[in-house]
């Protein structure tokens, strides 16, 4: 969901934690975000080539299957309770990302390489799916794009919110966000927190697990500092459609940067929508309103 960067190459550690007590605290945070979204959840475990995967499930169990991958450095559910909208007549299959805080295998795979791709094919087969329309938020969309890269075929059509994928904006916007979280990292200062939501929410008040998922992950994950992309070349044989919407105040992908190069790199890009106000993480107003998009790019 948000990236803090660094140019000094970072050797992954043996677990996305800092301490127990950390681990203690996503999963504290974690578990408030599942009793907040306002569905039955049910609850899974797949094994893949990778690890084994958590996933939540909401929706009808015989409705149409959607595949919903979250944004890095965050938790599943935090933004699984955007789309929760669409579970009256779909079936939200909903994976804890790997190497990402939540409950699923601590692997943490190359982001340029084929592994989510292979990832995301496991997950399609052990539910017996050949194929099935997805939904990407933030580094969410990225593992989409790897996964068009790898097997294009296996993804019906994709909608791609605020989306990594395609490369960063500016970096003045990203240092805005960066710095006050790398300070809040070690001094856990509630006014830095502030600078941080004020940069990257949009309504940093209309959700307390927003604020205590994002200063959960500051202060306690070993924080991924690259996300999965993928190039013309790659998504050469990707067929289906894909809807792209960026929020206007994004730090990290504005639209001005990103809507161009998907338009480059994607091959059906049938719809693009930028959401004003918006910023990397959307107001309830705007998770609605990407919600109600999303059912009528499905419907097409």
């Amino acid at each position: 969901m948000y990236f803090v960067r660094a140019a000094d190459v970072v050797v992954a550690p043996m677990s996305i934690y800092r301490s127990p007590a950390g681990r203690q605290a996503l999963e504290t945070v974690y578990a408030e975000a599942v009793d907040e979204l306002d569905v039955t959840v049910d609850e899974e475990e797949i094994d893949t080539r990778h690890g084994s995967t958590h996933i939540l499930m909401v929706g009808p169990e015989h409705g149409q299957p959607v595949l919903v991958f979250h944004g890095g450095n965050a938790t599943n559910p935090m933004t699984l309770a955007w789309f929760t909208g669409l579970a009256d007549d779909y079936r939200l299959i909903s994976p804890d990302i790997i190497g990402q805080p939540g409950h699923s295998a601590e692997t943490r795979l190359d982001p340029q390489g084929d592994g989510y791709g292979e990832w995301v094919v496991d997950l399609l087969d052990a539910f017996d799916l050949h194929s099935a329309p997805m939904i990407g938020t933030s580094y969410g969309s990225g593992i989409i794009l790897r996964t068009a890269a790898l097997a294009p075929e296996r993804i019906e059509r994709a909608a791609l919110v605020v989306p990594a994928g395609f490369g960063i904006g500016p970096l003045l916007p990203m240092l805005k966000v960066g710095l006050p979280a790398i300070l809040y990292r070690f001094l856990g200062s509630d006014w830095l927190l502030d600078l941080v939501l004020s940069e990257m929410v949009t309504q940093a008040e209309a959700d307390p697990v927003v604020r205590e998922t994002i200063a959960a992950s500051l202060r306690h994950v070993e924080l991924e500092r690259e996300f999965p992309e993928a190039d013309a070349a790659e998504l050469e044989a990707f067929t289906a459609p894909v809807a792209v919407f960026a929020a206007e105040n994004d730090p990290f992908f504005p639209p001005d940067a990103i809507i161009p190069r998907a338009r480059d790199r994607v091959p059906d890009l049938t719809e693009t929508e930028v959401l004003a106000e918006e910023k990397h993480i959307l107001s309830p107003t705007g998770q609605g309103k990407v919600t109600e998009s999303i059912r009528g790019f499905f419907e097409t």
